[in-house]
């Protein structure tokens, strides 16, 4: 397996970070995870401006123009040979010796880009089924729309739901939720399509972006808007979507079923409208077998 680190295709095993990398230290960087169908990217574009701008609200250079970086990415892919799977990219601040929460006035650091790609199939049987979350206090920062690799508050609420057999963890703050662990969170209520809006408080995911669009395309009303733990739990329909999972049901929230339990019909109407902008862009999809 081939890893990228900077400008260069390495094998895995020879990858190193330096021990006084702000990212190893202080999680000092930004992250990106972008799907390939058909070996083909899907919303790569606005997955790697997301990664420009968190670079940009934390002051953050990210040392390869756009260009440069997909064609990079795009070395990773074909060397490692994917079909079906992710890239994971992160810049960190890079190197600084010694070590100091204070980013050096004299010098800039030289940011150090990572990447790893791999395959990942689609879990159809998880589109259709779904499965129970759980909910969780959201006990992280208030800049939830950068994508930072601080995410020790992620991991934690991630574990717990893991723990009990739970596919997500939906975070709230008080009665507002506001997303999961790894994933956006949406309702189906009256016909209307409901998630919280695109603030400070969430990460404005591409899959989310997507189905939005591909919501309003087909008629289905949406609405950006704040919603209760009382709002989830009484809605038609729930669903968690991300990069990799899609669009996928929720048929429990903490052990209380979600109306019939199965996939709601529009949530399955979403997922078909998600999955002819995947065949659009990059072909017909694998289905898991």
């Amino acid at each position: 397996m081939k890893v990228l680190v900077n400008n260069h295709l390495v094998e895995r095993e020879d990858a190193t970070v330096d021990i006084e990398d702000r990212g190893y230290q202080f999680g000092d960087g930004v992250y990106e995870v972008v799907r390939l169908y058909n070996g083909k990217f899907f919303t790569y574009n606005e997955h790697i401006d997301r990664l420009y701008a968190s670079a940009a609200k934390i002051d953050l250079v990210i040392p390869y123009s756009k260009e440069e970086l997909r064609e990079l990415l795009e070395k990773l892919v074909a060397e490692n040979n994917i079909n079906t799977g992710n890239v994971y990219l992160q810049v960190t601040r890079g190197v600084q010796n010694p070590r100091n929460h204070v980013m050096p006035d004299d010098f800039p650091l030289e940011g150090v880009l990572t990447a790893a790609a791999r395959e990942v199939p689609r879990n159809e049987q998880q589109f259709v089924e779904g499965g129970p979350v759980i909910t969780e206090e959201d006990v992280r920062w208030l800049r939830c729309d950068i994508k930072s690799l601080n995410l020790l508050g992620n991991i934690l609420a991630k574990n717990k739901a893991h723990q009990q057999n739970a596919l997500e963890a939906v975070l709230h703050r008080g009665e507002q939720v506001t997303e999961c662990s790894a994933s956006n969170v949406s309702i189906i209520k009256d016909g209307v399509l409901w998630t919280h809006a695109a603030d400070n408080l969430i990460l404005n995911g591409i899959t989310r972006q997507v189905i939005i669009a591909v919501a309003k395309k087909n008629g289905i009303p949406v609405k950006e808007a704040d919603f209760t733990l009382t709002d989830l739990r009484e809605a038609d329909e729930v669903f968690i979507s991300s990069t990799t999972i899609e669009i996928t049901p929720v048929t429990h929230i903490d052990g209380v079923q979600v109306a019939d339990g199965k996939r709601g019909p529009i949530t399955a109407k979403l997922h078909q409208y998600f999955v002819e902008e995947i065949v659009a862009a990059c072909g017909e999809v694998e289905l898991a077998k």
